[in-house]
C-alpha cells in the first residue's frame, strides 16, 4: 500500500500517520514512513529520539542535491533531468520499532532564488518510492499536493484527509479532493479526529457527503499528552484507538 495523509495543520494527521505506520509494522508489514511536511514532526510521533538523531530533510542537503542533480557551482543553471535516487532511502533512513523513516522535506516555492533542482530531486525521489519500491509507504504531507506529479499521484493507493470538527479543516478536505481529481485521482478518503460526540460526527458526515469517511477517532487525552511527554501516540493509545486504526487498515487493503 502507498498512502498519502494530509490535512490542515493541527488536526492530528501526523499522529494518525504514526499510529498507522507503527501498527502496520506490528502486523509484519515492511513500512517506510516519509515526512514531507514543513512542520517535520513525524519522527517524534513515531517515537524516534530526535535529540539523539541528526535528522536533516533531503531538501536541505545541499551537497546531496548537487551530487544527484549536477547543480553545483559552475552548472550554469543546468542540471540532470533523471537523477538516480534509488540509493537515498537506504543511505538516509532511520529504523525504529519496525518502521524505516525518511525525512524528505517540502517543495519550495518563490522568494529566495530558484529551487528547480531541489524540487526536481524531491519529486523524482517520491516518484521512485511510490512506483518502484515494494513496501508499504505512509507519506505525511502538507495540505497541498505540490510534492506529487500526476504519475506519482496515480500510484498512490489512497489519499487520506484527516479532519477535525471545524469548518476550515473540512474545507481543506474538499479542496484536497478537488486537487486530487484534477490530477486524475479519485481515491480520497477522510478520517475524523478529535470527535467529541455524535452531533459533531453527524456534522462532519454531512459536510463531507462526497468523501468516504473511513472511521472516526474520539478525542483522547492520552494521545494529546503524548507530544508534551515526548512519546509516540502509538505507545499511549488505548485499545479502542488501536482497534480503530486496525479497521482503517483493513478498509484500505
Amino acid at each position: 500500500m502507498k498512502i498519502a495523509v494530509t490535512g490542515k495543520g493541527g488536526v492530528g494527521k501526523t499522529t494518525i500517520s504514526a499510529m498507522m505506520a507503527r501498527r502496520l509494522a506490528e502486523k509484519g508489514y515492511k513500512v517506510l514512513a516519509i515526512d514531507a511536511d514543513a512542520d517535520a514532526n513525524f519522527a517524534a510521533a513515531l517515537g524516534i529520539e530526535i535529540k539523539e538523531e541528526n535528522i536533516r530533510p533531503i531538501s536541505e542537503m545541499k551537497e546531496l542535491v548537487e551530487e544527484k542533480m549536477g547543480s553545483g557551482e559552475g552548472a550554469q543553471g543546468l542540471y540532470t533531468l533523471n537523477p538516480f535516487v534509488g540509493d537515498i532511502p537506504e543511505r538516509f533512513s532511520l529504523h525504529h520499532k519496525g518502521v524505516d523513516f525518511l525525512a524528505v522535506g517540502t517543495v519550495k516555492t518563490g522568494g529566495s532564488g530558484c529551487y528547480c533542482a531541489d524540487n526536481k530531486l524531491l519529486k523524482r525521489l517520491l516518484n521512485h518510492i511510490v512506483l518502484k519500491r515494494e513496501e508499504t509507504v505512509i507519506i505525511d504531507m502538507e495540505a497541498g499536493l505540490e510534492h506529487l506529479s500526476r504519475g506519482t499521484a496515480q500510484g498512490i493507493d489512497a489519499f487520506i484527509v484527516v479532519v477535525e470538527p471545524g469548518q476550515r479543516s473540512l474545507e481543506t478536505a474538499v479542496n484536497v479532493q478537488k486537487m486530487a481529481k484534477e490530477i486524475g485521482v479519485n481515491k480520497v478518503y477522510a478520517i475524523a479526529n478529535k470527535v467529541r460526540g455524535e452531533e459533531e460526527l453527524d456534522l462532519i458526515k454531512t459536510y463531507l457527503k462526497d468523501i468516504e469517511l473511513l472511521s472516526h477517532i474520539p478525542y483522547n487525552t492520552n494521545i494529546s499528552l503524548a507530544d508534551l511527554q515526548g512519546k509516540s501516540p502509538a505507545d499511549l493509545a488505548d485499545q479502542q484507538t488501536i482497534n480503530t486504526i486496525d479497521t482503517i487498515i483493513e478498509k484500505l487493503k
